[in-house]
């Protein structure tokens, strides 16, 4: 502290003591570094110091800030990009499917019971077995009952999502400790799936898995730590420096709070409560957590749910479904207590992200938020439509022209489209999973994965959004190619839109002097085609910090 200070004191005496020039911490040079700043939107060279960018631009100025401190990378021709977020994940539910069953890829109903025999040879006698992804459009399109799971499990209750978390299958022994009988009605929002003599098979659709659920005992915060800490470390293995959690519970968010406080969180974690109308009726009463750009946690909305999903026949649809007659899906918050419940959250200050899939769920939505910004005229409210699967043409310009957000994530449309255009038919289809028609309008992506519904590499959904194939190359022309993004316009969709959603993207986003150092580095050129499936991150840097490096990385040499 004493020669810091000598250094910047005159001497006694005499000419005023020389400063030495700063030197930066880290540096990266001989790659393609994309900045997202419009002024200089590639450069080969960026320096870091402390947890700032220092300076970027070519090689030579970069080199020149080197010291004997400095860590050296070469590059090679690798590209770095700003720290890659996933505008739209479960951080938390990641890390507690990592602990529970997977049933993701399973073929065939018989399949994902005889997982979840062996599975539960690992746990205790009694204890819940708890999982995730089936997909009942992988064996045919009809839902599993409980008669496989009883004959698998005996009296050991389970609770198995859905891929996409809006229906559980769930056996005897977990309904009877639940209540759930013929008997039983729907609730508000939600559907007991039933047998041709009114008995509950099994399956039970968006807010109906509660019933069950409410039964299963929550974790400790012992637990919880264990699970964020594991998936955090998954996710900046793929080369993620921040996250938007949506829909955590107060338990949670304490944990979160403890991890960011002590400096254990390892990438930004920006956490959206698990909300309802009776929660934002009680907003006022909560004070925000807002990101001030340095921040590691922050709370900074609320969720909300329209609708449920594509897959399960839960999102809301103006239409029968194509592959349902009679049946247009489910309303979770029906559109004027939806349109309450913004209002109020809004005039408290908190940002509203509301679940909206079907094109009924979106069309609601939109009129929530415009009558909310007709009560704040003025007012950055920031709003933002999750998923916004399916949509009209109105609805795109609409939801441009009023600033609203769109939180897409690119793989859902490479996961979906072996059954979409079935429960949408071919001319609704076309406007699902529209990100060409949402950028062309001039609205903003904001683009994620939703996992663990999807895998957690944000490299896929780049795939995705330049080539709409799937890892294996299908289709060949792309589905519905119209509608795919630049490789750029993916990139920013993964790093500034996100910031932008937060409010910080003054902060972070973009690699130039004085922004916050979130960075990504790849161990080769990445290009719009198979290779970016192909491309390993070598580095993830978050704050400056070096918090994961590839063993025997490829991008140059430090």
């Amino acid at each position: 502290m004493l020669a810091a200070l000598a250094l910047a004191l005159p001497a006694c005496g005499g000419a005023p003591a020389t400063r030495p020039p700063e030197r930066a911490t880290l540096v990266l040079v001989g790659g393609e570094i994309v900045t997202n700043d419009p002024a200089r939107p590639r450069v080969r060279g960026l320096a870091v110091r402390g947890n700032r960018v220092m300076a970027v631009g070519d090689e030579a100025a970069v080199r020149a800030l080197v010291g004997p401190e400095t860590r050296v990378v070469e590059l090679g021709g690798a590209t770095v990009v700003p720290g890659l977020v996933d505008g739209h994940c479960h951080l938390y539910g990641l890390g507690a499917s990592l602990e529970n069953v997977s049933l993701r890829g399973l073929e065939s109903e018989q399949a994902a019971a005889a997982l979840a025999a062996r599975a539960a040879l690992e746990r205790a006698p009694g204890e819940w077995l708890l999982g995730r992804g089936w997909d009942q459009n992988r064996w045919g399109g009809s839902f599993p009952t409980r008669a496989s799971l009883d004959a698998a499990l005996g009296e050991r209750p389970a609770a198995l999502r859905r891929v996409d978390g809006h229906a559980l299958w769930a056996n005897s022994a977990a309904l009877r400790r639940a209540g759930v009988t013929r008997d039983t009605p729907d609730p508000p929002g939600g559907k007991i799936v039933r047998d041709a003599a009114g008995e509950p098979t099994g399956v039970l659709i968006d807010t109906a898995m509660d019933l069950v659920e409410r039964h299963v005992p929550a974790p400790g915060p012992e637990v919880r730590e264990r699970r964020i800490r594991r998936a955090a470390q998954v996710a900046i293995e793929v080369g993620l420096t921040g996250v938007h959690e949506m829909g955590v519970d107060d338990e949670t968010v304490a944990v979160y709070r403890r991890l960011a406080a002590s400096g254990e969180l390892p990438l930004r974690v920006n956490a959206y409560l698990a909300g309802s109308p009776e929660l934002a009726a009680r907003l006022g009463e909560r004070e925000l957590e807002p990101d001030d750009g340095d921040a590691y946690f922050a709370v900074v909305g609320m969720k909300l749910f329209a609708d449920g999903a594509l897959g399960s026949r839960g999102a809301k649809l103006a239409a029968d479904y194509s592959d349902d007659p009679g049946n247009r899906g489910l309303w979770v918050i029906e559109p004027a207590a939806l349109r309450e419940a913004v209002i109020a959250a809004t005039g408290a200050g908190w940002q509203i992200a509301t679940h909206a899939i079907g094109d009924a769920a979106v069309a609601a939505t939109l009129d929530a938020y415009e009558a909310a910004a007709a009560r704040q005229p003025g007012v950055d409210l920031r709003l933002r439509v999750e998923h916004a699967q399916v949509m009209t043409a109105a609805d795109v310009e609409r939801l441009a022209r009023l600033g609203v957000l769109a939180s897409m994530q690119p793989t859902h449309a490479t996961s979906d489209m072996p059954w979409a255009e079935a429960r949408l038919g071919p001319e609704r289809v076309r406007g699902a999973y529209a990100w060409r028609s949402v950028l062309d309008a001039g609205g903003l992506i904001v683009a994620g994965s939703d996992f663990p519904v999807e895998e957690t590499s944000p490299q896929l959904g780049l795939y995705a959004a330049v080539t709409r194939r799937d890892p294996a190359g299908s289709p060949a022309e792309g589905w519905y190619p119209a509608q795919r993004m630049t490789l750029d316009e993916a990139i920013y969709a993964f790093t500034a839109a996100p910031a932008e959603a937060g409010f910080v993207e003054d902060h972070r986003g973009r690699l130039v002097a004085g922004f916050v150092a979130d960075v990504t580095v790849y161990d080769r050129a990445l290009t719009p085609d198979r290779g970016l499936l192909d491309a390993r991150v070598a580095m993830t840097v978050v704050g400056g910090e070096v918090v994961y490096e590839r063993a025997g990385r490829a991008a140059g040499r430090d």
